[in-house]
């Protein structure tokens, strides 16, 4: 190219060295670490736009950024960006979205959807925090094993089948619901059944649903008084499939046992307002709750920023060599 781009690294913390020496063959890169506010000034001039989860693309950031032909973001989920503004403005936003093939080699977020089972059930850290206050007690943490547990995966999509793949090791019993797939080759160990079935025959349900206008709050108070009493809830999809009003009223009411959580919604705004989960978290143990760390792993990030550099310069027309 004639000119060079200039490219914005919004939240560049431990950002892949190789993918910034492929992206310099491009343009001018920037590494910053910004906030909403900061990330509102820097936009002006320009022209490649890369993000991680932290900040909302909202409208007014995008209308701050005349020159801006692409946005860039290594994750499945859009719900951070104004998409539809976006396009409207001639804006091209690459994602990770659809890439079915080269999503098959990320493996963080369902090893985490699993550490977050583990963690609930066997009280992992409630049981540390009291021995980080001086106190070495063993019976007022005694848990559940996972073994023969029978747990149930909302969503068998990629990460739905590799949470199944590491809980057959636990030789749990399976079940899954999906009105898109209705069996998957190779994995004789997973039953499809209703939705009803699973709610209300699962030990844990584990949501991995794709979140879209239909399934916004799709998981209320209707799936949860399904659910047997004292079963776990774990969500490490998106915060705004699940109400969370609903959430808050079978664990207060003891409906569940427990519930692990890497998502809530509104998360941009979760350091400036009031959540009533966060709130009753930092009261009550059977609730965990990670700031969406699932998908951030060194080897996660690594594999992501590359792919995405090359669906980048693949995008303009040129080669990343």
């Amino acid at each position: 190219m004639d000119d060079k781009l200039k490219i914005l690294i919004a939240e560049s913390l431990d950002f892949s060295s190789t993918a910034v020496k492929q992206l310099s063959n491009l343009g001018d890169v920037y590494l910053e670490d910004l906030g909403k506010d900061e990330i509102l000034s820097a936009v002006l001039d320009v022209d490649i736009l890369w993000i991680r989860l932290r900040n909302q693309i909202t409208k007014k950031i995008i209308q701050a950024a005349p020159k801006l032909k692409y946005i860039v973001t290594p994750t499945t989920g859009l719900n951070h960006i104004d998409v539809d503004f976006a396009v409207q403005k001639g804006i091209s936003v690459l994602s990770l979205r659809n890439e079915v093939e080269f999503l098959r080699s990320i493996r963080a977020s369902s090893e985490h959807t699993l550490a977050l089972i583990l963690s609930l059930l066997r009280n992992i850290p409630a049981s540390f925090s009291s021995v980080r206050n001086g106190f070495w007690q063993r019976d007022p943490y005694k848990g559940s094993e996972l073994h023969e547990k029978t747990v149930g995966i909302v969503g068998f999509g990629r990460i739905g089948r590799l949470v199944a793949q590491y809980l057959n090791a636990f030789n749990c019993t399976i079940l899954t619901t999906d009105p898109n797939v209705k069996s998957v080759q190779g994995m004789p160990y997973v039953t499809f059944v209703e939705l009803d079935f699973l709610l209300q025959n699962s030990d844990i349900v584990s949501l991995h649903v794709d979140l879209t206008e239909k399934t916004t709050n799709i998981f209320g108070q209707e799936y949860f008084s399904l659910m047997k009493t004292g079963s776990y809830f774990i969500n490490t999809s998106r915060g705004e499939l699940v109400d969370e009003s609903a959430l808050l009223h079978v664990l207060k009411n003891g409906k569940l046992a427990g519930a692990a959580l890497d998502v809530l919604c509104n998360e941009h705004i979760l350091e400036t307002r009031e959540n009533a989960l966060l709130s009753y978290s930092k009261k009550q143990e059977n609730l965990l709750i990670t700031p969406h760390i699932a998908g951030c792993t060194s080897e996660s990030m690594e594999k992501t920023e590359m792919f995405m550099v090359e669906k980048l310069f693949r995008t303009i027309g040129l080669t990343g060599e």
